[in-house]
């Protein structure tokens, strides 16, 4: 009898445990859905904010003058792209985990497209910047901002740790900086950053 019992409570344990652990998984998946969905909704809103304001912008402005910090709804700053590669995302201002977790983020107090100096933009290796693996020399680098289109050849790649802030220093003339974690199969927070340098191609 007390067999009988123990066998009984087990299976009851076994049952409630494998219900708890589908329940689990379910909400985890929801929720990378829901993450998957916004960051998607984000961009397409994003990318039709940046066509209306460049309608807006461009009788007005010339190419290439200086873009405010926040220019759109979102702190639209643009779009970059890296078409053999496949990289397309839509930059806004700042670097925070809101705003990584929708968009590429370009760097506080560094330049703007435009602007003589260094521009940083930040990505997450596994959504917006995962294409960066597959990034070499000469590739074109595409900013489309509501002033006009600003491109950009790659010089070089180089792998760095976290504190290396060096990389995002002024620069005498028009340069970019994309930064992501490395490597990019790792699983957990990353142990190194991926940079990656252009020039402006005037």
């Amino acid at each position: 009898m007390k067999l009988l019992i123990r066998r009984q409570r087990l299976r009851q344990i076994l049952r409630w445990t494998h219900r708890a652990l589908v329940g689990l998984g379910a909400a985890v998946l929801g929720y990378c859905g829901f993450i998957l969905a916004d960051a998607w909704v984000f961009q397409e809103r994003a990318s039709v904010e940046l066509e209306r304001r460049q309608v807006q912008e461009r009788p007005g402005g010339e190419v290439g003058a200086e873009v405010p910090p926040a220019v759109g709804t979102y702190g639209l700053i643009g779009r970059i792209e890296i078409e053999r590669i496949g990289l397309s995302a839509m930059v806004v201002e700042g670097t925070d985990r809101s705003t990584l977790r929708r968009a590429a983020g370009h760097v506080l107090h560094t330049a703007l497209p435009g602007q003589p100096g260094n521009i940083g933009i930040a990505g997450h290796r596994d959504t917006f910047f995962r294409p960066l693996r597959n990034v070499v020399q000469d590739d074109v680098v595409t900013l489309t901002t509501m002033r006009g289109e600003f491109r950009y050849r790659v010089v070089s790649t180089r792998v760095v740790v976290p504190s290396e802030i060096s990389v995002l220093k002024a620069s005498a003339v028009e340069m970019l900086t994309l930064v992501t974690c490395y490597p990019f199969y790792f699983v957990g927070s990353a142990p190194s950053r991926f940079i990656v340098r252009a020039e402006r191609v005037m």
